[in-house]
């Protein structure tokens, strides 16, 4: 059987392994080893998105329980599954009966389909949450029965990135994809491309990012030559994107998974993120690969001027590997101290080999009875939903600089299911008793370890300060100095104040040694003392005659403030057939509100730091009830506010044509046919330019009822009016056409929404062609969106 990334590839790591913790040091710099400035992928975490899960009732074209049964027609059970974890449902606005046995606590045993826009707001919402900052959306070979879910997915996708602020890309996984090389090229034209008009689409180095997983792997699910898999990198590179290779563990060496003969391949990518799921379950193993194999891969990569972006992994829960949190963190911490570029994180949501970050079963009583499916605390330490999440989040805060390089997991198994501590210091107001030159103050909080605070040389006492903006419970101080700098000691003590004015000793004089070893960072533990305003006073400096910060982080005990007061006056302030608008006034709170979450059902649908918001991918003609609660910068959450309820508009005519595949006659630049189906008003195709007639149509996906279509421009005023000449044809087979509306000039019209709708007799038609022979505004056919309707 042919070896996928929902098979576990097992290999055995030769060689000693690395013996102790303390010789955990760090080889590389990331400036010394950057390729490219930071961007979507550089310097960020990305996450591997299945987006794969479906359930009969759902409305996914492909039907039945894709990803979750062997037999996806039948219900999924012990003995008819492809999953070795359980998700935590508990913020899933629905949930879809299975045959599994209750739940250790008698509820019933749902899962969730990923098909409901619901779901996938849910998880977009957590990476926002939790510093997921860019979606590596997989998109397996298209042109077989997972085509128009796969397209769909990606629609929901985008929306859910827009919405959260992330950032998303394509991933293809060429595995099984005998006609990969022609058909690849056709579906980034046809289809995905389009998405690269989105402003959450992902860009580096300025270009739409594409990643290529499985050129290369050694096994015969993927025997493709080496010359067939440079000629896509090379034309998707001529597209003008900037390509990721998802290669082979090996692929350096072309040995064990990687074929030999490839190098030319790999060489031809912008960034290469080599596989690691299944080649390790311990922490021994872990260290071999980053001596063995890691450090020399990124030496390669510099050489060739080629980004790095390692794969990171939780380990396989269902296997024992995780470790309560052990295991990722020293994978994160492997990488982030090699200097890599970028991190992968595989995966966000792959229940099915037990590698999912996203919120699983915390405990037997939220996962099947007698299942044999571990919970998180299956090795005797509880787990909050989120732990992996927040594992993640301080990940991506040590690979940004934001957190001191550590060994030692700074995240606690249980932590109230929360976000992770935020760094009261970031950003804030800074001070000094002086400076030297360039170096102020406010590089110690700017979140670049290269910039740093430097007193007056020859002239201590000094200090530096920071005002947090409110009173917090101060705890504990993360000082650094820039990581490419030898060891020294600084004398130091910290006050706090309330005022600004009288300060308080919470950390009496000491030498504090910074060594490169540990990443040139040290913490100071001050006993939990009520302060907004922090001082650094520095005595002593063994390297310099000056004191040296070039970053300060000042963290608050959680669980000790007291919660902010409950949003008031929560009202409807508008509503659409998917969509209810909400406002409220504001909460107060002493350590400053972070955000509000608007609630539905006891699950959180939308997050957002006003007091306004919308909740969208809802049900036409449909009840719901809201409330929202406020949530403080220490993690404290308020009581909720008044309940309203309010019931959707009722379902607007369907889009029969939305997201669904096109073609075209031809198209110029970048206006590809799949703009008129994206649901983007401001993306269109447009022909090639002095060469009428020419054509666009869509595939419906099966012959169905038609009498109505709706053709819009962008509705931007700097398109002015236009008539175009065009007629609509329709056809069952896509071979014989009929005459749906007659060929006729038509008025696009800036004042009316640049829009024409266009009824006719109820026709039978799969596939339905806009023919244009003219237009006044331009010598080409253009149009932005191509709605079908029923009538």
């Amino acid at each position: 059987m042919a070896l996928t990334r929902r098979t576990l590839i097992r290999s055995v790591a030769a060689g000693s392994v690395l013996a102790a913790l303390p010789d955990l040091a760090p080889t590389l710099t990331r400036a010394a080893a950057a390729a490219s400035p930071p961007g979507d992928v550089v310097g960020k975490i990305s996450v591997g998105y299945q987006g794969w899960f479906s359930c009969p009732g759902d409305g996914a074209p492909i039907g039945g329980w894709w990803h979750w049964s062997r037999d996806r027609f039948q219900s999924p059970s012990p003995t008819n599954t492809t999953i070795v974890s359980w998700p935590d449902m508990r913020e899933y606005a629905r949930g879809y009966p299975t045959a599994y046995p209750n739940l250790g606590n008698g509820q019933p045993a749902t899962l969730f389909s990923s098909y409901d826009q619901q779901t996938v707001d849910t998880h977009f919402r957590w990476m926002q949450e939790y510093g997921c900052d860019t979606a590596a959306l997989q998109r397996f070979n298209p042109f077989g029965d997972e085509g128009p879910t796969r397209d769909a997915m990606a629609a929901k996708v985008r929306s859910a990135a827009e919405r959260y602020g992330r950032k998303f890309y394509v991933m293809y996984d060429v595995t099984g994809w005998t006609a990969m090389q022609s058909q690849l090229k056709e579906d980034w034209t046809t289809r995905m491309s389009a998405h690269t008009a989105s402003p959450a689409y992902a860009r580096q180095n300025g270009k739409p990012v594409v990643c290529v997983w499985g050129f290369g792997f050694n096994d015969d699910g993927r025997p493709f030559t080496p010359a067939a898999c440079l000629d896509v990198v090379q034309w998707l590179r001529a597209q003008g994107c900037y390509v990721i290779g998802g290669v082979p563990t090996y692929w350096r060496q072309g040995i064990n998974d990687s074929r030999p003969g490839f190098a030319d391949v790999y060489h031809a990518f912008h960034m290469l993120s080599p596989w690691m799921v299944g080649r390790t379950g311990t922490l021994d193993g872990l260290d071999w690969f980053h001596t063995n194999v890691n450090v020399p891969d990124l030496a390669d990569c510099v050489a060739h001027g080629i980004d790095y972006q390692p794969c990171v992994m939780p380990g396989d829960l269902s296997a024992g590997h995780r470790r309560h949190g052990d295991f990722y963190w020293r994978h994160l911490y492997n990488m982030v101290r090699l200097g890599a570029q970028g991190l992968y994180v595989s995966m966000f949501d792959e229940f099915n080999e037990g590698n999912q970050i996203a919120k699983t079963s915390e405990t037997a009583a939220t996962t099947p009875a007698g299942s044999g499916i571990r919970a998180l605390d299956e090795d005797g330490t509880a787990c909050s939903a989120d732990y992996y999440l927040r594992i993640t989040a301080d990940g991506g805060r040590m690979l940004k600089g934001q957190l001191a390089l550590t060994a030692v997991r700074p995240t606690p198994p249980v932590a109230g299911g929360g976000p992770p501590a935020t760094n009261l210091a970031a950003g804030r107001p800074a001070s000094a008793s002086s400076q030297n030159g360039p170096f102020v103050a406010g590089n110690a909080v700017d979140a670049d370890r290269s910039s740093y605070w430097e007193s007056a040389n020859n002239a201590f006492p000094q200090w530096w300060q920071v005002d947090l903006g409110a009173n917090h419970p101060v705890t504990r101080l993360v000082l650094a100095v820039p990581s490419g700098w030898e060891a020294r000691t600084q004398t130091l003590s910290v006050q706090g104040s309330i005022d600004g004015a009288t300060f308080t000793t919470l950390a009496p004089a000491a030498g504090v040694r910074f060594d490169p070893a540990s990443g040139n960072t040290a913490t100071v533990a001050v006993p939990t003392t009520t302060a907004r305003h922090v001082r650094v006073t520095v005595t002593g400096n063994t390297a310099w005659p000056a004191a040296q910060l070039a970053q300060v982080e000042v963290y608050a005990a959680t669980g000790t403030s007291v919660p902010p007061t409950a949003p008031g006056g929560l009202t409807v302030t508008g509503r659409t057939a998917t969509s209810v608008s909400l406002a409220w006034t504001a909460a107060t709170d002493a350590d400053g509100v972070a955000d509000y979450q608007v609630r539905q059902g006891g699950a959180t649908v939308a997050s957002v730091s006003g007091t306004s918001a919308t909740v969208t991918g809802l049900s036409a003609a449909t009840t719901y009830t809201f409330t929202v609660v406020a949530r403080d910068t220490t993690g404290a959450v308020s009581a909720p506010s008044n309940a309203v309820t309010v019931t959707t508009d009722p379902a607007a005519p369907t889009d029969l044509a939305r997201g669904r595949p096109t073609t075209e006659s031809s198209h110029t630049q970048s206006y590809g046919s799949g703009n008129v189906v994206d649901g983007n008003p401001d993306t269109y195709w447009e022909s090639a330019n002095n060469a009428f007639p020419q054509w666009v149509q869509v595939d419906l996906g099966a012959a169905t009822t038609v009498g109505r279509v709706v053709l819009r421009l962008p509705p931007s005023a700097a398109w002015q009016a236009r008539t175009q000449t065009f007629s609509v044809l329709g056809s069952t087979d896509g071979g014989t056409w009929s005459t749906l509306v007659a060929s006729a000039g038509r008025l696009f019209d800036p004042a009316t929404g640049n829009q024409v709708s266009l009824t006719f007799p109820a026709t039978p038609a799969r596939y339905v062609q806009v023919r244009f022979t003219g237009n006044t505004g331009w010598p080409a056919g253009q149009l932005a969106q191509l709605s079908v309707h029923s009538g």
